[in-house]
């Protein structure tokens, strides 16, 4: 995995956004341009293809922000020191090969270019402006210069259809704190669409796949910004007769989709994940959530099947497999489910006291994404082994722990270390630094069985934050307390828990 730093012992550097650059593309190729420009490089910026950037958004954005970008022929002769290609993967096909002594990639979308050495991917982020950010925090630099701070923003805002459509707590984390300047911000919002993509919108609308047992739509549009996508699912969305739906259009490497629900038994993060699993990535809020399918991917998988059949087949598949349960009931049937002691593990606790006073209402940020905790003094903030994150009340907490007070340490790096932020003042903290160890203790008892389907489980005491188990995870219940279910990881199920007693049922 590259960091700037490596790439700081070339010059002269060249960087390459894909051709018919968008708002992500030029924003992050800016953020690489100041910063080798200030480290005293000579730096380049620049774009290929056959089209010149006209869009009134982006030529706006290039105007109010002073972005030197332009335009190159292809050539024969190889670029001079190292080209890096950023938003895009050096020999892809949205991108024109100019053939270069070192070459780097700098992306977010899948895996496609594997022969380049010199790459950093990440197929999570939710815009290329986030992978640059990232790599500058890496490299302690910091985003002091408003016209890039805002240029970044404005890429995040535009790659995730006006950021309602952030899964990744690194792209959560730049929004939050980022500098930039709302006025143009806003300039730049309100040229965001042009009349030829109203009619793409409207035509589209037009031409909705609706499916009246479930009550969810799935719309194909012509090539258009990212935005509009967003736009057109929001306005869907509020039908009478539509609960979810999917928003999509084709683009040179993939397909880039927008998804929307109002119902409570059907997330759109969960959706969106569903749909683009082993093809790409997808998440987002339990309302708004989007994702991307890799073309290569697709076209592998589904050789004669059209994408509208995929995604309407896709939604049907989700209903069909998904089933929901409300723990507070206190009524699943164990009767097919087999009894399992719990091991004695250990887990991190952190009491939120330690951080921040009673009162302060905060947000909990990991890879599962955002988790609100007023502090009340009757939580404890757990921390798994591979940092999952989730409360537990204390006196609960007490009946099934030992505190040991040492301090919590995990097996290994994590993608996202969590960190806890004062909802007041936006100050931050790393949750590891104030976490102690505990084991589990007594002989708690459950019923589990792997499950064949995917399960979606609103908790008893806190129904505001949902469970989501896949097939292959196993669903727990406590033999004691029928309204205590939950769902345990595969890799995590043998680790925490042991058969007891005799075989009951098998696993279905």
């Amino acid at each position: 995995m590259i960091t700037l730093e490596q790439l700081e012992q070339y010059e002269p550097i060249t960087i390459q956004c894909h051709d018919n650059p968008d708002g992500d593309a030029i924003a992050s190729g800016f953020g690489l341009y100041t910063y080798f420009k200030e480290k005293g490089k000579d730096v380049r910026l620049i774009y290929s293809g056959r089209n010149r950037i006209k869009k009134a958004n982006l030529t706006l954005m290039l105007s109010l922000l002073d972005i030197p970008i332009t335009h190159v022929e292809p050539q024969e002769e190889p670029i001079e020191g190292l080209l890096i290609t950023v938003d895009c993967q050096y020999g892809a096909g949205n991108v024109t090969k100019l053939p270069a002594e070192q070459v780097a990639i700098i992306d977010h979308h899948q895996v496609e270019i594997t022969d380049v050495k010199m790459c950093r991917i990440e197929p999570t982020f939710g815009s290329c402006s986030t992978l640059v950010w990232k790599m500058f925090l890496e490299a302690g630099y910091r985003v002091t210069n408003m016209r890039l701070g805002t240029a970044l923003y404005y890429g995040l805002y535009t790659d995730t259809s006006q950021l309602t459509e952030i899964f990744n707590p690194n792209d959560m984390d730049m929004r939050d704190q980022i500098i930039h300047d709302g006025e143009q911000i806003r300039h730049l919002k309100q040229t965001n669409l042009s009349l030829e993509e109203m009619e793409i919108a409207g035509l589209a609308l037009l031409r909705s796949i609706y499916n009246a047992d479930y009550h969810y739509a799935v719309i194909k549009t012509k090539p258009c910004d990212p935005n509009l996508l967003g736009l057109i699912s929001d306005f869907l969305i509020q039908v009478a007769e539509i609960n979810s739906c999917i928003v999509y259009n084709e683009q040179e490497d993939g397909y880039k989709l927008s998804v929307r629900s109002c119902s409570k038994e059907a997330h759109a993060n969960d959706i969106a994940a569903y749909v683009t699993e082993g093809i790409g990535s997808g998440g987002g809020h339990i309302d708004k959530a989007g994702g991307f399918i890799n073309r290569k991917l697709y076209e592998k998988q589904y050789t004669t099947l059209h994408t509208q059949a995929f995604m309407g087949n896709r939604m049907a598949e989700f209903f069909d497999n998904n089933q929901t349960i409300y723990a507070a009931d206190g009524d699943l049937n164990t009767s097919d489910m087999r009894e399992y002691c719990r091991k004695s593990v250990s887990f991190g606790y952190i009491d939120p006291l330690d951080i921040f006073p009673l009162g302060t209402p905060t947000t909990i940020r990991s890879m599962a994404g955002d988790l609100k905790l007023l502090i009340d003094g009757e939580h404890y903030i757990m921390i798994g082994m591979r940092g999952e994150v989730y409360l537990r009340c204390k006196e609960q907490f007490l009946n099934q722990n030992n505190m040991v007070r040492k301090r919590f340490k995990l097996p290994a790096a994590l993608e996202y270390n969590p960190v806890i932020r004062n909802d007041n003042d936006g100050s931050m903290r790393g949750l590891i630094a104030y976490a102690k160890s505990c084991v589990s203790i007594g002989d708690i008892r459950v019923y589990a069985k792997k499950l064949k389907k995917t399960v979606k489980i609103f908790p008893a005491n806190d129904e505001e934050h949902v469970l989501f188990g896949k097939p292959g995870d196993y669903l727990c219940v406590r033999k004691d307390n029928p309204q205590d279910v939950y769902v345990v990881e595969k890799e995590q199920f043998t680790l925490f828990y042991r058969r007891a007693g005799r075989r009951m049922q098998n696993e279905v």
